[in-house]
């Protein structure tokens, strides 16, 4: 009888699959417990194999793992057969359908599969029967929902329906019972839109701990957030999450008790504090009632306290000041504010309930500079745990402790900032093509060997030695091309390119402002004697608090509207290719990009449309699915197509890295850089800015002047600007 030690076993599998399925980990012991089980190398690998192939361990680990478990056995790892005859088989054998018709004989015919008569005598299997049926169910759920996918589908867009998402989840893991927030999610796969986003994928977030989270455009950054904040992935309940996406409905009711209002706890304590002091004094009360009203009031207090409730709008209002509500703004409705307003609203009704995980999507995107400062410092003395997907280096450098990498349908994790990030990933990135080309001059050699000699009788044993450690050696994989896409930033070369096709020259002026004012009513005047000179060589960043007039310059500047006092000069032939979220929003969610091009532009073949599309990142079935269906970052680069179109002379641009991942922003800054024309943008992205821009214009109180940075700071002029904002300690 072969014995093996359970606990070894257990631990041996556990370490080459630590994501193997409890239940399947359970149904692979009872191949060991049993006594009649075949022990021997082949029969090893034939069990194990499938299970632990679908846990994602890769096949030499498998085969290393047999090898040790076959020597462990007292036969050597040798079948266990008392003759060595090989038995021919009729044709080929699905041991899951021989599984299954073997258990279907177990139960209509009532036939003991338990109890085995051997030579020696009776035998008893320990395979449990009801975890063996649970092991092969969710196996096959799992490889079902897999192959559901197809990835050349073009998927369907319905403005009426929202694309599920559909979630695989084998196990979730926590310390619930001790009420730790520490997360762990494995073995998961999400699919979205027909999409998959993460395939036998693990998540494991620590609590008090900062993650962000990188990966190109339309990888499932978004679609994993609203997973996770939508309970389709089995977080623990005790956990509270809280997820920053959309922005509230405005009403009557002043912001900053907006703001309070987001504490439920507080609110119900208040409301029951009242109702009691209510009935108190009611002269209907019992004694006995009073009594109990009077110590449960007791209590309301003593939670009251506890929670701070008294300090509670001292803390909104410190939180709404941060976000740039000033004290008139923090009493305004929430019906008064933009979208972008409302959005800021949300952020701080979350940061006000200080959720045990909250997750922040782009939440940078709706911010100016001395916001993006405050909430950088804010995030920075955050206790619990944070999760942020953000294409803004600098912020995700000042706040993220780790950092997870979603790409190849997968999280990789990382311990540091940003920069710690790249670099490390950068440095693995060189080993691995190293240790590639290595390999692949080493197999080169030998095939030249071979090559050489074998014909040659003095020669001929070397190489067909040669020949078999050529053929001994694992199929040699070149390192993922993608594997940087999406987060390479400064330290290499980038997969996206843009460009935006020269016009012809204009003499100058070209879009010139003298002494212009504009107010959009006769008492409130936003711009006061603005005079502004935009140049085909100009390349000019626009910064400034928000409301503080930059989108009114902008419309100024594309003849929206016109100057109340001064002059506003355009060329006449001018051309001005504009980005702003207004005409994201324009974009028909029901045709595809190259239809909607073809409705601007007709005339042309699909061909010119997709070929353009193809210069901003939109190619294959990404041009053909209908716009609904694609990421933010995808809409923009639609946007940027329609800009490229028109063959404009002068590009202004509104916040135009939103949602765009930090490639295609490396990308966006070197065809600005390279056009040769003018450019405009205003943006509250650091890097983006100083890595395009020569000039730096300041519009704030109603004013536009140019900021002169000193040379040789070491910094760029956008952030010796940054540095130069009085920010009020969080």
């Amino acid at each position: 009888m072969v014995a093996f030690n359970k606990a070894d076993i257990g631990g041996m599998i556990q370490g080459c699959a630590p994501g193997l399925d409890a239940d399947l980990l359970e149904y692979a012991m009872g191949y060991f417990e049993d006594s009649s089980s075949d022990h021997s190398r082949e029969a090893l690998h034939d069990f194990l194999e499938p299970l632990l192939s679908e846990a994602g361990t890769p096949d030499d680990e498998i085969d290393a793992l047999c090898d040790r478990l076959a020597a462990l056995a007292p036969n050597n790892g040798k079948s266990s057969r008392s003759n060595g005859e090989v038995l021919a088989l009729n044709g080929p054998v699905v041991m899951s359908q021989q599984m299954s018709s073997t258990i279907d004989l177990e139960n209509k015919r009532r036939v003991d599969l338990t109890h085995t008569q051997t030579a020696k005598g009776p035998s008893s299997s320990t395979v449990d029967q009801k975890k063996l049926r649970a092991a092969e169910k969710k196996l096959a759920e799992k490889r079902a929902a897999r192959g559901a996918f197809d990835p050349d589908a073009i998927p369907e867009w319905n403005p009426n329906v929202k694309p599920a998402i559909i979630v695989n989840q084998i196990k979730a893991t926590s310390s619930a019972t001790s009420g730790s927030k520490d997360i762990k999610l494995e073995n998961f796969d999400i699919q979205y839109a027909g999409k998959k986003i993460l395939t036998n994928a693990n998540l494991s977030m620590n609590y008090g701990r900062r993650y962000g989270m990188v990966g190109k455009n339309g990888i499932g950054k978004s679609t994993l957030l609203r997973a996770i904040a939508h309970k389709e992935l089995q977080i623990p309940k005790h956990i509270r999450v809280l997820h920053v996406e959309q922005e509230i409905a405005g009403d009557d009711t002043p912001a900053i008790k907006s703001v309070l209002q987001a504490d439920e706890e507080r609110e119900g304590l208040l409301k029951e504090e009242k109702t009691i002091n209510q009935t108190l004094n009611k002269s209907a009360t019992t004694p006995e009632e009073s009594e109990k009203l009077n110590a449960r009031l007791k209590e309301v207090y003593a939670k009251l306290e506890e929670i701070e409730a008294d300090k509670a709008e001292s803390k909104a209002s410190t939180i709404l000041n941060g976000l740039g509500f000033s004290p008139e703004q923090q009493q305004a409705a929430t019906r008064t504010f933009s979208g972008g307003w409302r959005m800021r609203l949300a952020l701080a009704r979350a940061l006000f309930c200080r959720p045990d995980l909250l997750l922040a999507d782009e939440v940078t995107n709706y911010l100016d500079f001395p916001a993006v400062v405050w909430l950088e410092r804010y995030f920075q003395k955050w206790a619990a745990t944070l999760l942020i997907v953000s294409h803004d280096r600098s912020f995700l450098d000042a706040v993220s402790t780790d950092i997870l990498h979603l790409h190849n349908n997968q999280l990789d994790y990382y311990r540091g900032n940003f920069t710690n990030f790249v670099a490390t990933k950068s440095e693995r990135r060189r080993n691995q093509i190293r240790e590639y080309e290595a390999q692949l001059q080493y197999r080169q050699h030998l095939q030249a060997f071979i090559d050489r000699w074998r014909y040659n009788a003095k020669r001929a044993a070397q190489a067909q030695s040669k020949i078999k450690i050529l053929e001994k050696l694992p199929p040699l994989e070149p390192p993922p091309k993608d594997d940087m896409e999406g987060i390479q930033g400064d330290s290499g070369d980038g997969s996206v390119y843009f460009r935006f096709p020269d016009a012809e020259k204009l003499s100058p002026p070209i879009l010139q402002m003298s002494d212009a004012s504009f107010g959009y009513t006769p008492t409130r005047t936003i711009l006061k004697d603005v005079s502004f000179d935009l140049q085909m060589d100009s390349k000019i960043a626009i910064v400034g608090p928000n409301g503080a007039g930059k989108s009114t310059l902008v419309r100024l500047l594309t003849g929206e509207n016109g100057p109340q006092r001064g002059i506003c000069h355009r060329h006449g032939r001018l051309r001005i290719g504009l980005f702003s979220q207004h005409h994201v929003d324009q974009l028909e969610l029901g045709a595809s990009s190259v239809q909607f091009l073809a409705g601007r532009f007709p005339g042309q073949q699909e061909e010119d449309y997709r070929r353009v599309l193809g210069r901003y990142g939109l190619t294959g079935t990404s041009a053909l699915q209908p716009i609904g269906t694609l990421s933010g970052g995808q809409k923009s680069r639609v946007v940027f197509a329609w800009m490229a179109m028109s063959n404009p002379h002068v590009l202004i641009l509104d916040e135009p890295t939103n949602h765009l991942d930090m490639d295609s922003i490396d990308a966006l800054s070197a065809a600005l850089r390279e056009f040769k024309g003018g450019v405009a943008i205003v943006s509250h992205d650091e890097q983006f800015l100083d890595a395009t821009c020569n000039e730096v214009w300041v519009c704030d109180k109603g004013t536009l002047n140019r900021f002169e940075g000193k040379v040789g700071d070491g910094d760029g002029v956008v952030r010796q600007y940054k540095k130069s904002l009085h920010i009020e300690d969080v």
